[in-house]
């Protein structure tokens, strides 16, 4: 009983099933329509693009943008599946039954933000082995490429949770991850090298947190950044202890959730 009292894993868990059979309903969709967009990806920049460029910090230009690509993927969809699973309760009035059950704050956010991580990195996996079927993939640092991803999909998840709690309609939901979000990918160096860019425009790129994120991660696969990995793990910490913050003074203050 003390146990329970402590930590309810079976509340955690009940949500979490939840959310992952949302997932298996949807999951052909959710598994074609990566593996679609990734070959698109790789037909028009890897293919076009890529035969016309030389290699990239003495990396093919197909295989330089894997990162990029994975990053791009798993934060859209780390962002949007929080942010349906804590919006769609807050539609249909079902947040109460959550909100009343014998479950703490820390258990709901553990179970919805678990749940939006676990696909976002099964996603990322499967558009890592499409890109695999176009070029050779080599990964220096396993462990750490797991540590970046486990932590951008949970940092992210986090994220998109908070901006669920936040919005009122459809059109606010989709707002951070296509209006923010989606632009700061591209503008991050997701499939270029901030080293190519003019000295103006790479000053400004680093105030792009982006940037960080997947300098980092590319590091993880060929050893090479564009930031230091040190400073990339710092800026991930960064966010991760702010998205940390915002959703306690969400359940501290009840807000959007209990009015």
């Amino acid at each position: 009983m003390n146990r329970q009292r402590l930590f309810n894993l079976y509340g955690v868990l009940a949500i979490y099933r939840f959310e992952m059979a949302r997932f298996r309903r949807t999951l052909w969709q959710s598994l074609a329509t990566p593996v679609i967009t990734t070959s698109l990806y790789f037909v028009v920049f890897g293919s076009a693009i890529g035969a016309r460029m030389g290699d990239v910090d003495g990396i093919s230009y197909g295989a330089f943008i894997v990162p990029g690509l994975l990053m791009l993927s798993v934060f859209t969809e780390s962002l949007n599946n929080a942010s349906i699973g804590i919006y769609l309760p807050k539609f249909t009035g079902t947040i109460y039954e959550v909100l009343s059950a014998p479950v703490s704050a820390f258990e709901i956010v553990l179970a919805y933000v678990g749940a939006a991580a676990t696909k976002s990195i099964l996603l990322g996996l499967v558009i890592l082995g499409t890109a695999s079927l176009f070029v050779p993939i080599h990964i220096q640092h396993p462990l750490w490429m797991a540590a970046f991803l486990l932590l951008v999909a949970l940092s992210f998840s986090l994220a998109g949770f908070i901006a669920g709690v936040w919005s009122q309609g459809f059109e606010q939901l989709q707002f951070i991850p296509m209006l923010i979000i989606t632009p700061m990918t591209f503008l991050g160096g997701a499939f270029y090298s901030i080293d190519m860019l003019p000295p103006v425009w790479r000053t400004v790129s680093l105030f792009n947190p982006v940037v960080y994120v997947i300098s980092g991660f590319r590091w993880s696969f060929y050893g090479t950044a564009d930031v230091g990995v040190g400073i990339s793990l710092m800026a991930m910490m960064l966010f991760l202890l702010l998205c940390l913050t915002l959703v306690w003074l969400i359940f501290r203050t009840g807000y959007r959730l209990k009015s």
